[in-house]
């Protein structure tokens, strides 16, 4: 029997590669991806945060294009599970985010978190998909070769 999970992504990569295969502007892409993301799984919070370097200062992750409640602006790398899957350059699945080291709390009512980078074509890490739940234990692997699919869709439009 197909997982359940598994047909409604393998759905959604086909609609969002129709839905943005001829548009580059990144605000406009991750923005519809975002609203997507929300509207198709019901996620509490997902959104995108961008490798960005503001003169004189170290490169930090600055909010992007979300969906759900505010969000914080700056995440340092290796800072958070987001500025850890910056560090890492790999996907982090975390089951519980009171037992993630330094997790940062945008919001109380969030439990778990997957956090996919998101890489350009030299394989540099140019943001991160961030995705929250307010369930325990909600992301597993299916999320993770998905959502790691999806990322790669981005590179190949945008980045």
């Amino acid at each position: 029997m197909v997982n359940k999970k598994h047909t409604r992504y393998a759905s959604f990569l086909s609609d969002i590669t129709l839905l943005i295969q001829d548009e580059h502007d990144e605000i406009s892409v991750l923005a519809n991806v975002s609203a997507a993301l929300k509207e198709t799984f019901d996620f509490f919070w997902v959104g995108f945060y961008l490798v960005k370097e503001k003169e004189g200062s170290a490169p930090q992750l600055y909010l992007g294009p979300f969906q759900g409640p505010t969000a914080c602006y700056r995440i340092g790398f290796g800072r958070g599970v987001c500025g850890s899957a910056w560090q890492q350059r790999q996907t982090l699945v975390v089951p519980d985010v009171e037992e993630f080291p330094d997790h940062i709390a945008c919001s109380s009512l969030s439990r778990s978190e997957i956090v996919v980078p998101i890489f350009n074509n030299a394989n540099d890490v140019v943001g991160v998909l961030d995705i929250d739940s307010t369930e325990l234990s909600t992301f597993d692997d299916i999320d993770r070769r998905y959502l790691e699919q999806l990322c790669q869709l981005l590179t190949n439009n945008l980045f």
